[in-house]
């Protein structure tokens, strides 16, 4: 059996490449977290795999949700995934959508996890050596765990930077063990 991500490959795929050749990215971006957010709302998610509800009725609550950020070429594109039973790979969609974005703009997302909130003037700094090291521009996402004890663990794409006190300890560890 395939999985989630592999369904939804070709799917975020043929979106992306719509909303290239339309110079329409952002809207589209914003179009697809809106329905993955919609395929995954508590209230909305037993109505979408409801059989008493026609593949017309679920798309129209897409439509009353979404209003004018969805336009016919978003409609089409929803009309499309609920034909194949695809919907509830929305989530997996907008977000393999939002990779080719980062990467047709080159740009990357990492994730930090601090041990320590980090202020602006941090965050910055760190930001402009990302930025050299990877030769592209970030999209920096923040987290703070305090049980990384210090220092940070930096994620982005299949890269893992572990610049924490506890990774130091495990390796350190592993050593001592090993």
């Amino acid at each position: 059996m395939l999985s989630r991500t592999t369904l939804a490959r070709p799917y975020a795929r043929a979106a992306f490449q719509v909303a290239r050749d339309r110079n329409e990215l952002t809207r589209w971006s914003e179009a697809l977290a809106i329905a993955a957010a919609i395929s995954t709302d508590a209230g909305a998610k037993p109505l979408l795999t409801n059989p008493r509800l026609s593949r017309d009725q679920v798309l129209k609550l897409f439509a009353d949700i979404g209003g004018d950020r969805f336009d016919s070429s978003v409609n089409n594109f929803l009309h499309v995934l609920a034909t194949y039973g695809r919907l509830e790979l929305l989530p997996e969609i907008s977000a393999q959508f939002e990779g080719l974005r980062r990467e047709s703009e080159a740009r990357v997302h990492v994730q930090v996890t601090s041990a320590q909130p980090m202020d602006d003037d941090e965050a910055s700094r760190l930001s402009e050596r990302l930025r050299a090291r990877f030769g592209r521009e970030i999209d920096l996402d923040i987290e703070v765990d305090p049980a990384l004890i210090g220092g940070a663990v930096i994620r982005a794409g299949d890269q893992v930077i572990d610049g924490s006190v506890r990774g130091r300890l495990e390796r350190l560890g592993r050593q001592v063990a090993g």
